[in-house]
């Protein structure tokens, strides 16, 4: 598990930039590790997803998983981990996730969870958590992220 001691805050305001962070904050993260997405809907969280994605080099297309839960990227490399993205939006809580019967064992994959805080904490022994807002007034989206324990 990575993520040592990754703490900061940025104002995005496109979303090139949000994805930009994603690809920043993924040089952090290894195989096991768990990225929270939390935030109202239109505040990045997807587009923070793409980025991770891609700074991962995942196989496929990152969209949300609203209607299928969770979507499994594969490794775009022999030594790459995948990635699982997870909407628990809709979720009751993990024991729904696990139901989910994935391909991929979430040990071998970085694993996304938009809407996730208050559910996918127990995924790991510490996760990476990402606050993302949006300025109503500018429409430029705000981002706070750092490692919890617990």
């Amino acid at each position: 598990m990575s993520g040592t001691g990754t703490v900061g805050s940025r104002d995005l305001p496109d979303v090139s930039d949000t994805e930009a962070l994603g690809v920043e904050l993924a040089r952090e993260l290894s195989a096991g590790d768990v990225v929270i997405l939390d935030g109202p809907l239109g505040a990045g969280k997807t587009a923070m997803a793409r980025g991770i994605a891609a700074g991962l080099h995942v196989v496929g297309r990152v969209s949300s998983p609203t209607f299928i839960i969770a979507r499994e990227h594969k490794p775009g490399s022999p030594d790459g981990p995948g990635m699982v993205h997870v909407d628990a939006y809709r979720l009751g809580g993990l024991d729904e996730l696990d139901a989910l019967d994935l391909d991929t064992d979430l040990e071998d994959a970085v694993v996304v969870v938009e809407w996730g805080e208050g559910v996918a904490e127990r995924l790991a022994e510490r996760h990476l958590l990402v606050r993302l807002r949006r300025d109503p007034d500018t429409d430029v989206r705000h981002a706070q992220w750092s490692w919890i324990d617990g």
